[in-house]
């Protein structure tokens, strides 16, 4: 399946202005998910939205709330978001450059590939990634997208350009407290000779493929053995019986049909040794 473009709009140097695409740069599909399953029961974990009092209610009838005092909210619509004009929500526009180094490497936060929405745009698109590259800058903008505007750099990236997102400046911890107990004295002149030693010997060019997620391979494969395995516990959560509008497991209900069937079975050992 295609990807699904993140974000639509212009990417604007001066008076230039192309049409693009933003799309995300990293997956997650090899990523191993887990379900929360109740285990006396077998059933599926289920989270619902309800208010006290009332119980479970409808997507359509909740709104964002902003705390202005204890337990004082003020109600906002969602058209009243939509009505924020800002035109970073349709426009990247490069408002700076620096040197791609100059960014401390904390800063970064999010990779996107940012391409050309058409054929049209190819060549102004090419102008742009081909400058950056000649002059060894990354261009600063702001572009906002599902409900956030980001701060972003633009660098070029093989054939096209990459975009990623940096985080603000308040966004980040002070390193001080985190550090500051840390002696300020100078290493072991021949410590640091042994050590610098090492890092020589160890240096090589950067393969990103020669690194692999072990915990992840090693949780396939207990996954793997414990499916063949025909001991591994097994459970039918029921999910395909389940009717559409029902989005919760009853706990309750759950815990007592495995308190009746705790209480049959001890009523039954009762018999047999009697």
């Amino acid at each position: 399946m295609a990807p699904r473009a993140l974000w639509k709009g212009q990417l604007r140097l001066s008076l230039v202005s192309i049409p693009v695409e933003l799309y995300s740069a990293t997956r997650s599909a090899a990523k191993i998910s887990f379900r929360q399953i109740h285990k006396p029961s077998g059933k599926r974990i289920r989270y619902e939205k309800s208010v006290p009092g009332i119980g479970p209610v409808d997507r359509d009838e909740i709104v964002k709330g902003y705390e202005v005092d204890d337990d004082e909210y003020i109600l906002i619509e969602p058209d009243e978001l939509d009505a924020i004009k800002l035109e970073t929500k349709k426009t990247l526009e490069l408002v700076q450059f620096v040197e791609m180094a100059e960014i401390p490497p904390i800063y970064f936060d999010k990779p996107y590939y940012l391409v050309p929405s058409d054929e049209l745009a190819q060549e102004a698109y090419r102008v742009i990634r081909d400058a950056l590259r000649q002059s060894g800058k990354a261009g600063l903008g702001q572009l906002t997208m599902r409900g956030k505007e980001y701060l972003a750099a633009v660098r070029p990236c093989g054939d096209g350009i990459l975009l990623e997102t940096l985080h603000y400046a308040d966004e980040l911890r002070e390193a001080e407290p985190m550090f500051g107990q840390i002696e300020d004295a100078k290493a072991d002149k021949e410590l640091l000779e042994v050590a610098t030693s090492l890092i020589d010997r160890k240096t090589a060019p950067f393969d990103a493929s020669s690194y692999s997620d072990s915990y992840a391979e090693a949780l396939r494969d207990l996954l793997e053995a414990k499916q063949k395995n025909k001991k591994t516990p097994r459970v039918s959560t029921g999910d395909e019986a389940e009717s559409p509008g029902e989005n919760v497991v009853d706990l309750m209900a759950a815990l007592k049909e495995s308190l009746d069937s705790a209480e049959k079975k001890g009523r039954s050992r009762k018999k047999k040794a009697s």
